[in-house]
């Protein structure tokens, strides 16, 4: 049964491919969805049947308020918009990767005459080769580590000339071949770099070959040192392929998908097979695969896991055969650029390799959940710490945090940071941009925040359930929640300012609010004269630090890209004590404002008065 205020636009769907969004009473996308036929494909929402079938589908129903679409000439160009729209709005009824982050590559920069090796998680097409990903940034910072040993690389930003008259420390620990200094030519320095490649391609033994015949021709040419640097290549690069293993005889490219489900909890395992060796596997947490059907949860990883890749093999090898596998083979065929086939395992290698992803999914979700449930356990007993030493009415469920950062009265930004039983909830994070305040005063800046903040919470409590005007932005549902304890970042001061902000709502007997200074990390407490030292140890003493600390991290990134965008000239200008008259000195004086940057607070004294100097130094930094 269709709701009376979506009834029309239903009706009047189109009937072609395309993507559709359901969004709540808030303005939130919710769901992002694809279908053949927009029309017939959301009316099978409001089926009753699909509600019986699935609970997640009849939560979901309840919340649309309005629905959108967009139209696309094909399926699959409904499926790459779904990706699309699924990465940008990150509704909550979608299956997606746990906490939507990139996950991290290495990054090799081939495009560049003496290539380096990093890691990013940001796939781009600039001529650099990705390698991953990597489920966490420990495993490939360990494996940047091990290639570095065996195939060093560059690391520093020297332009590189070959005539340089000596080569850094890492050259003398054999990290770096040294193209600075010539030691190595571009030529060779790209061939080491080629082979380290490969070897992550998993032709191995192509690498072994290589390094052989270099290390012969070297010692025939009686170039020993030379010769003993392949021989430790080689060496150290048989101990790590000892630890491959061949997994598929006739060779080719694979990753083989499995999964493990339990409770509601999902993961995922890939084995990356190349060239027939396995050389290595990631696991996969999914969000909002809870009351979705084994197909579906496949569907939805392959998705998401593939729009992000560097690249695709030309077998994917799944527990079972997808519903859309074609649709979804010829979305690959043009990431990949030649055929890619899905397919459920036939034969007894296929299987044993699908069996081996799925024993090794179960495995890692038991030990996932084990640590979920000690964090629990952990993070319940740091709020009923905090609810004790602070003499709390309840439990400190949702906690938000609040934190000014600005230099010398520049880039004002105040950061809001939420916790939720005791874990970030970062899609409640906010920041302000505070105007009108003169100077570092923390105190003005500290309350021109809150009283926003709560000005937002008392308007969505006027207005629960109306609907955005046409043009109007939607209410953000950040605001109409109150925390169970604030923590505002400073001592006394800040938290006087606090109270008298929470008094103007009438909330100072509502919302229990406390200050944390860091230079001792006292707690002081509204009506209290001394303050309040948790234990050192205890686990309500590292949430609070834990909280406060991202408060000031997400501040000062903000205020970082603030000071970026004014641009230094305008900083100075900013500053107490500097006008145009100074800052011309200063020019004058130093030659730029890199100059002025470069200048020691000694320096600067000699134009300017020493406060001002300081001010500048610590300013410009």
């Amino acid at each position: 049964m269709i709701p009376e205020h979506l009834e029309a636009t239903v009706k009047n769907l189109p009937t072609q491919p395309g993507c559709y969004l359901f969004y709540d009473v808030n303005g939130e996308v919710i769901y992002v969805g694809k279908a053949v036929n927009l029309r017939n494909r959301v009316r099978s929402y409001f089926n009753p049947n699909t509600w019986r079938a699935s609970p997640k589908t009849a939560r979901l129903v309840r919340q649309i308020h309005r629905i959108e679409f967009v139209v696309r000439g094909s399926e699959l160009e409904a499926l790459i918009q779904e990706a699309e729209l699924i990465k940008k709005y990150r509704p909550r009824y979608n299956i997606r990767l746990k906490d939507d982050k990139r996950y991290p590559y290495l990054k090799v920069t081939w495009q560049d005459d003496f290539p380096t090796v990093t890691v990013t998680r940001r796939v781009e097409r600039d001529g650099a080769r990705y390698y991953g990903p990597y489920s966490n940034a420990k495993a490939v910072y360990a494996t940047r580590d091990t290639l570095r040993r065996i195939f060093p690389f560059l690391t520093c930003d020297r332009v590189i000339t070959g005539h340089d008259t000596r080569a850094c420390l890492y050259y003398d620990i054999k990290l770096c071949s040294a193209p600075c200094i010539g030691a190595v030519t571009r030529e060779e320095y790209r061939a080491t770099i080629q082979r380290l490649c490969d070897f992550l391609e998993g032709k191995s033994d192509a690498v072994l070959n290589d390094l052989r015949q270099r290390m012969e021709r070297a010692a025939e040419a009686l170039q020993f040192e030379r010769a003993a640097d392949y021989r430790d290549q080689l060496r150290a690069l048989e101990h790590v392929i000892e630890k491959q293993r061949i997994v598929n005889p006739a060779g080719g490219d694979q990753d083989v998908i499995a999964f493990a489900r339990e409770d509601g909890d999902t993961c995922v395992q890939v084995l990356f097979i190349r060239n027939g060796k396995l050389l290595g596997q990631e696991y996969f947490v999914l969000d909002g695969a809870e009351g979705e059907d084994d197909h579906a949860v496949l569907d939805a990883f392959i998705k998401r896991f593939y729009d992000e890749a560097a690249y695709v093999p030309q077998e994917v090898l799944l527990p079972q055969r997808l519903e859309e596998a074609q649709i979804i083979e010829a979305w690959l065929r043009q990431k990949r650029g030649s055929a890619v086939y899905l397919r459920a395992p036939e034969g007894e290698t296929a299987q044993s390799l699908v069996a081996l992803a799925q024993q090794n999914a179960r495995e890692q979700l038991a030990v996932l959940r084990a640590q979920w449930r000690e964090d629990t356990l952990r993070q319940e007993s740091a709020l009923r710490e905090l609810q004790e030493a602070l003499d709390l009415p309840r439990l400190p469920t949702r906690i938000e945090c609040y934190d000014v950062s600005n230099t010398q009265g520049t880039a004002i930004v105040g950061s809001m940071v939420v916790f939720v039983h005791g874990t970030p909830s970062k899609k409640d994070y906010r920041r302000f941009n505070i105007q009108g305040v003169q100077g570092p005063n923390d105190f003005e800046s500290m309350r021109q925040m809150l009283r926003r903040r709560f000005a937002r919470w008392r308007d969505a409590q006027a207005a629960p359930t109306a609907s955005p005007a046409p043009g109007q932005r939607p209410r953000d549902p950040a605001w109409s929640v109150l925390p169970d304890l604030i923590i505002v970042d400073g001592g006394k001061g800040q938290l006087n300012v606090a109270v008298e902000v929470l008094r103007e709502f009438d909330l100072a007997h509502v919302v229990p609010v406390i200050a944390l200074a860091k230079q001792k990390e006292e707690i002081f407490v509204p009506g209290r004269e001394d303050s309040i030292l948790l234990p050192r140890d205890s686990q309500g003493f590292y949430l609070v630090q834990r909280i406060r600390d991202e408060a000031h991290r997400y501040g000062l990134n903000t205020h970082r890209r603030q000071r970026a965008r004014l641009g230094l000239a305008s900083q100075l200008d900013a500053l107490p004590g500097v006008g145009p008259a100074r800052r011309r000195k200063l020019l004058a004086a130093f030659g730029s404002i890199d100059g002025i940057r470069a200048a020691s607070v000694d320096e600067l004294a000699e134009i300017v008065p020493r406060s001002v100097a300081e001010a500048i130094k610590d300013a410009l930094g």
